[in-house]
């Protein structure tokens, strides 16, 4: 074998790919002498155009691909590449590299590729005997091997139309496989067999067409031609057999693979039903999402509406309560004078002008205490409607996380605990004394003396709130999760 480190390009060839007549070999011996070079002679015709990894190998008759070359040499560029031109060209093998034994071989022309393109007619590596110089034969069978050669032409003639019709055959197969799916990748092996098998047919059938054009030049080879012929016609009679059943499996096995592509197309149609399923629960879904969104917005926009109508409410009732005070500051110091004018009037009973004046400062004193009634009934009204207010906000969801950020609502002492507001009528004497002395933090225990300064004092109250970047409202610290449900609110929005 060639010892070239190269190796050269092959591949398992389709005889539809193949060309024989695209090189043309020359003076190609029937017999080489053991122990000798080789030359071997050729002829690029235009039908081809030599590339830099054509190759000449040297092939034993009967290959199957060309990968089973015997040893080859790298075909040399012709000088000049006029495609119009017929370019002789040579290859000399070393007696190294050739075959030992008496097998008939073949050169073969393959291009870069892996394809043949051309193929001589088969020689032998042995001495010329001589008794086949010359052989007599009489007339009689000669006749008969001319008989013979008739026979067996027709034979493969007949061979050939089958070998035709099943390469047709063959290739309707490879198409419908080509548009199966990529399962039907384990059957090339098959395809590749047959393929090669069809190879071997040609090769064959062309070696019987040049043993039979070399029968009227060496009659003394016909004998064992047609020996030759017989095994081969044996072996293609095989070979259809085999074609044949071969062809029923990929029928076969291309029914399997239809089935299998039906059935994969039935579940890619439940796969399909089930995913529109899916993307209408989603839209279904993000519908329901936005109306909650909506519905948020809408409850919040309430609390704030109520929480506005409470705000004014506790105005008015502060405002009330603050009348109610002045009110009793006034009935207090008439009932001082009340006593006084009793003392004076019991001391001066006599005098008319004295009765005269405390008849008005009781008639005073009951349009002042009609009055008094007047707001007690008012505040009760206002009160009323706070509760009413306050039971609609805790039957809201989330009021007790807003009722926690409203830093507004009055804590009622414990003596004054059934007061909403507290009592407007208590004395703010201790309220007023802590005040003069201590300013506290609204939000904490701590307490500043009276002289602290405004900034620090709002620094300190400052950190207690948190303060809505969008809209500035501002939420205790301690009811974080308010103030970024506020937060979430303006995401919304």
């Amino acid at each position: 074998m060639d010892d070239n480190v190269d190796e050269p390009p092959t591949s398992a060839i389709l005889l539809d790919t193949c060309h024989f007549s695209q090189v043309i070999f020359t003076n190609v011996e029937k017999y080489y002498m053991p122990g000798g070079d080789v030359i071997c002679y050729y002829t690029l015709t235009k039908n081809i155009t030599p590339r830099r990894k054509d190759w000449v190998g040297i092939f034993r008759v009967g290959w199957k691909t060309t990968r089973e070359y015997y040893t080859f040499m790298w075909a040399p560029l012709p000088s000049s590449l006029d495609s119009d031109a017929v370019l002789q060209q040579e290859v000399q093998f070393k007696a190294y590299y050739l075959p030992k034994d008496d097998e008939y071989y073949q050169f073969c022309y393959v291009d870069q590729d892996g394809v043949v393109r051309g193929a001589s007619v088969p020689f032998q590596f042995r001495a010329e005997a001589e008794d086949d110089i010359l052989v007599v034969t009489t007339q009689g069978e000669v006749e008969e091997i001319e008989q013979q050669n008739k026979d067996l032409l027709k034979e493969n003639q007949q061979l050939k139309e089958s070998c035709k019709s099943l390469q047709k055959q063959n290739m309707d197969l490879q198409e419908e496989l080509r548009k199966a799916q990529e399962k039907m990748k384990q059957l090339e092996g098959e395809v590749c067999f047959l393929q090669t098998e069809s190879l071997k047919l040609q090769s064959a059938l062309d070696q019987q067409a040049v043993e039979l054009n070399a029968v009227q030049i060496d009659l003394a080879s016909i004998k064992e031609k047609n020996m030759d012929l017989r095994k081969e016609n044996q072996e293609l009679r095989s070979d259809v057999d085999s074609l044949r059943g071969s062809s029923e499996k990929l029928e076969l096995e291309l029914n399997s693979l239809r089935e299998k592509n039906r059935h994969l197309k039935e579940q890619n149609a439940c796969r399909d039903a089930e995913l529109h399923q899916l993307k209408e629960q989603s839209q279904s879904i993000s519908s329901e999402k936005e109306q909650l969104g909506n519905r948020l917005k809408t409850t919040l926009d309430q609390m704030d509406q109520l929480q506005s109508q409470v705000l004014s409410q506790e105005k008015e009732i502060e405002n009330l309560a603050c009348m109610d005070r002045d009110k009793t500051e006034q009935l207090e110091h008439l009932e001082k004078e009340k006593q006084q004018l009793h003392i004076t009037l019991v001391e001066q009973f006599q005098s008319q002008d004295l009765t005269k004046e405390l008849e008005e400062k009781n008639h005073l004193f009951q349009i002042l205490q009609r009055k008094k009634n007047e707001l007690d009934e008012e505040n009760q009204l206002l009160k009323q409607e706070n509760s009413d207010l306050l039971r609609r906000l805790s039957a809201l969801p989330d009021y007790s996380s807003f009722a926690a950020a409203s830093p507004m609502y009055v804590q009622v002492p414990p003596e004054d605990a059934g007061l909403v507001f507290g009592n407007p009528y208590a004395s703010p004497k201790t309220s007023a004394e802590n005040m003069s002395s201590l300013k506290k933090c609204p939000w904490c225990t701590a307490s500043f003396p009276e002289d602290i300064e405004e900034s620090q004092y709002a620094v300190h109250v400052q950190s207690h709130l948190l303060e809505c970047p969008i809209c500035s409202q501002t939420f205790e610290e301690s009811n974080k999760q308010v103030y970024e449900d506020h937060l979430f609110c303006h995401d919304l929005e």
